[in-house]
């Protein structure tokens, strides 16, 4: 097992709430530097996530903020922490902050619909998430 360097992607959203793919970012980091193994996408932030969705019909996005709006609204009388960014906290812990895929001849083994996708609550904010490739094969 060789693992590569972790690489650095740049992420800059553009509202509060916003979900940006990172799928063909990730997939370049795969193509020059796995052959067979897998990646680690890692979101090192505490109000932004992570996740593996649809990535044919833009709706499933907006269908997506807008469910995990109406289930962790911006406000609620419990909430305590002073930044007034609770809610983008519990969104971030149900959503995950990172993700892994299978790598198989230099490709991201995805489904036919499936995007990586880099989550936005806390924005608009200039972000980073890594991407940790490991080739189990010896490399491309």
């Amino acid at each position: 097992m060789r693992q590569q360097n972790t690489q650095t992607l740049s992420v800059t959203s553009r509202s509060r709430s916003e979900i940006i793919d990172l799928t063909a970012q990730v997939q370049k980091v795969v193509r020059e530097t796995v052959k067979s193994g897998f990646v680690i996408v890692y979101v090192p932030h505490t109000t932004a996530g992570v996740t593996i969705n649809e990535n044919a019909d833009p709706d499933v996005k907006s269908d997506f903020l807008k469910k995990l709006e109406e289930l962790v609204p911006k406000h609620e009388p419990y909430y305590q922490h002073d930044e007034g960014n609770s809610d983008s906290h519990v969104k971030t812990a149900l959503v995950g902050n990172s993700a892994t895929v299978l790598v198989e001849d230099g490709r991201l083994l995805l489904g036919r619909w499936q995007g990586i996708y880099f989550c936005e609550f806390d924005g608009p904010r200039h972000r980073e998430v890594y991407v940790r490739p490991v080739d189990l094969a010896g490399g491309p």
